[in-house]
């Protein structure tokens, strides 16, 4: 090809020159030798995902401060306040992006991948990426209610029977309370809003739709009000239904303003065109005499997908949720975020399990396994069945399972989470699935780095950058530590489905890898390792070296109290957590609800009391709706990075409560090792199950008798009789010889 003729690299540095910029070249060649090398450097995945948010971070910095007299987001309104603890300077900021509240609760359907999404101050986004809806009490003396603007707002998720999200704000004689949800309506899915007002009866309630969302910017060029048919259209398409008629509607482009400042004039136009894409509108509703005013809306939700995908029965919320286990508590947050994640789990996991209703709605095959392992838990497998199914067709012909190129991690997770599946459900895997375990198997073979080349890395993965929030590209421990639990995974596979060949193969390999990985951490300075496990060969003990914990959990390669791993929990307990926890300086730069909750099954499986404080850190940690975002602000406490409703920290709040009751280890069950004290203080039943095991499915219950315990193993199928270890904080460890009889703890010495 005559390009491999151009001189490109000669030709961009003259231009640089010429032009008094800095060489890309060279400076992306200098930000490279920060990083091992590394056959993928920049992954397409990241840069695109990066590209689209950060362009419409460059829309908002045009858009949001030269516009202060608009009415914001909440993230908005309080990131770009000077008196504000949220307050983010923009002077060489190169684009405006949220980083103080990225909160969000999503609704839906257990069968449906629409996830409309309501922000902190009940601002609704209908539809994914799109516009918003935002409700006022307007008093034309300008003493508005803006709930984006008020510092006080309670909202409350109500789950059964079905998930309605309240959202409540109030200022002296005025309430705004307005109900969002997600139903059927005959064959068509809709989000049903209720606005209930109260006030003084010359104030008028407006419902507001508004060319933004909780990212940012969302343009509209163009809105339509219908008035004998009460319906407001969008950009020509997504339409919004008032079932009650208001008394005028208002419309405003971005020349105008924002429609907040034209709510006087009484004679509008219909429609409203805006070549900025900054369109906004009011519907206005007096309220009654005696001050209040209730108005509904509903909002068709159109498919993402083919339409015969929707053609199986749709279940409801208590069906999809009818098989899971039941958690008993005397501690009502507890039992509600247990609840919450359940419920968010379920909803994540309609069509693929993505880790996020928005901004992670997509795949990765890291955040589904480890998914997919809680709801293995929750009993779901029907749901995991489906998932795993696709999985084949995201493999290359090279046996490489690629969610994003260069990430290393993804094939011993998939092979890991295929024996967790036939383990726990018994279900034999088809020859697709056995066919694609046996190419991913090779992969790692393959992939592998030479073994004799006298380096640290010798035999690991390659370079990459792994789970992406450990650092630059390099020899990561995650990878290989995932590598060698998916090849073990995959022969006790092959083994249990009469594939000894292929059995054969995993476990030889296993054994290479294995000793590839105490060779590489044998060889690593003392002064490096501090005695732990660091993120890679090359690294210092840093925070990165929180990848290295998959190895004890959830994957137990090794023994529990393993003097590395507790070395490596040490070391991140005493230098890498803020305020109770972990706190992730790269990338996240903020507090980790998941990773926080992996140290503490670290501490629970060491019976280290201190995972008690970790799991109430997390607790406080969540928002007024029971969801955690990817990351929390140190100060604001609102979500920092990624998703506002992160299934990945759903996932690990239920495997952690479920093993405070119920703990798998490679001899048996650990039974009652995480109960808090103050749950046994009174006479209340606790009770956790049933839940999927190698050994079938379990359920505990533990009773108060005056100073002892009873507990009572039930299992199904009916004489499996797991082999059983009841730890009880406070009671007497003793081992059960007849698990379906039940047992009287006496408190310990």
């Amino acid at each position: 090809m005559i390009t491999r003729w151009i001189p490109w690299r000669f030709i961009l540095k003259r231009a640089a020159k010429a032009y008094g910029v800095i060489d890309p070249l060279s400076l992306l060649a200098r930000m490279r030798r920060f990083a091992q090398p590394s056959e993928v450097q920049e992954p397409i995945e990241l840069l695109r995902a990066g590209i689209i948010f950060h362009a419409r971070g460059l829309i908002n910095t045009k858009a949001i401060q030269h516009n202060l007299d608009w009415v914001w987001p909440y993230w908005v309104e309080r990131q770009f306040n000077p008196a504000d603890i949220s307050f983010i300077p923009r002077a060489f900021s190169f684009s405006h992006v949220n980083l103080t509240h990225r909160n969000w609760t999503a609704l839906g359907l257990p069968d449906s991948d629409h996830y409309p999404i309501v922000d902190p101050r009940g601002l609704v986004t209908p539809h994914f990426d799109g516009w918003s809806l935002d409700f006022w009490l307007i008093d034309l003396n300008g003493d508005n209610l803006l709930p984006s603007k008020e510092k006080e707002c309670r909202q409350h998720l109500k789950l059964d029977p079905e998930m309605i999200l309240e959202t409540t704000v109030s200022r002296g004689s005025r309430t705004l309370v307005s109900h969002a949800s997600v139903s059927h309506t005959g064959s068509e899915e809709s989000l049903h809003l209720a606005v209930r007002a109260e006030a003084e009866s010359t104030i008028l309630l407006a419902v507001t739709v508004r060319p933004y969302n909780p990212e940012g910017i969302q343009f509209i060029d163009r809105i339509e009000f219908d008035s004998a048919n009460r319906l407001l259209t969008v950009n020509r398409d997504k339409g919004i239904e008032l079932m009650d008629p208001p008394e005028r509607v208002c419309l405003s482009s971005y020349p105008e303003g924002d429609v907040l400042h034209k709510l006087e004039e009484h004679s509008q136009p219909s429609e409203v065109t805006c070549k900025v894409g900054m369109a906004s509108a009011a519907a206005l509703f007096p309220l009654n005499e005696s001050g209040a005013r209730e108005v509904r809306l509903r909002i068709p939700l159109r498919s993402e997908h083919d339409p015969a995908a929707h053609s199986k029965p749709r279940q409801t919320w208590p069906e999809a949720k009818s098989c899971t286990p039941a958690l008993r508590v005397p501690d009502p947050g507890i039992q509600s975020l247990f609840d919450n994640a359940v419920q968010t789990l379920v909803l994540l996991s309609s069509q693929d399990a993505v880790p996020g209703p928005y901004t992670y709605k997509r795949f990765w095959f890291r955040d589904a396994c480890l998914m997919l392992n809680s709801l293995l838990a929750l009993n779901l497998k029907e749901r995991c069945q489906r998932v795993i199914r696709g999985f084949p067709d995201r493999q290359k012909l090279s046996g490489y399972f690629q969610s994003q190129e260069g990430e290393w991690d993804s094939n011993g997770q998939v092979l890991w989470i295929l024996n967790r599946y036939h383990q726990l459900t018994g279900t034999p895997c088809s020859r697709t699935l056995l066919e694609a375990a046996r190419k991913g198997v090779r992969w790692l073979g393959h992939k592998r780095s030479e073994v004799d080349t006298g380096t640290r890395h010798a035999g690991l993965l390659p370079a990459g950058f792994s789970a992406e929030h450990l650092g630059p590209n390099d020899y990561y421990y995650w990878d290989d530590f995932w590598a060698l639990a998916g090849l073990q995974g995959a022969a006790s596979l092959f083994s249990a489905h009469g594939l000894s060949q292929e059995a054969s193969e995993a476990e030889a390999l296993a054994r290479e890898f294995h000793s590839a990985i105490d060779a590489s951490l044998s060889s690593i300075p003392e002064r490096q390792s501090h005695g732990g496990i660091p993120a890679s060969p090359y690294r210092r003990m840093d925070a990165g070296a929180i990848g290295s914990l998959v190895s004890d959990y959830p994957l137990q390669l090794y023994e529990a109290g393993d003097r590395r791993i507790m070395n490596t929990a040490e070391y991140l307990l005493d230098n890498c957590f803020h305020e109770g926890g972990f706190f992730q300086d790269m990338i996240h730069s903020g507090i980790n609800p998941y990773l926080t909750l992996a140290i503490a099954q670290t501490m629970l499986r060491n019976r280290d009391l201190r995972f008690r404080d970790l799991i109430r850190s997390v607790a406080d940690l969540a928002s007024p709706t029971g969801h955690w975002p990817e990351a929390v602000h140190p100060i604001t406490k609102g979500g920092c990075m990624g998703d506002g409703q992160h299934g990945w920290a759903a996932a690990e709040w239920v495997m952690i409560i479920r093993n405070l009751f119920i703990r798998e280890e490679p001899d048996g069950l650990v039974i009652g090792s995480g109960l808090f004290p103050e749950w046994l203080a009174g006479d209340q039943e606790l009770s956790f199950g049933p839940t999927l095991t190698p050994y079938g499915s379990v359920s505990v219950h533990f009773t108060k008798e005056q100073s002892e315990l009873q507990v009572t193993v039930q299992s199904e199928p009916e004489g499996s009789a797991p082999p059983v270890l009841l730890q009880v904080p406070g009671y007497e460890t003793t081992r059960l010889a007849d698990p379906a009889r039940p047992t009287t703890l006496k408190p310990s010495d």
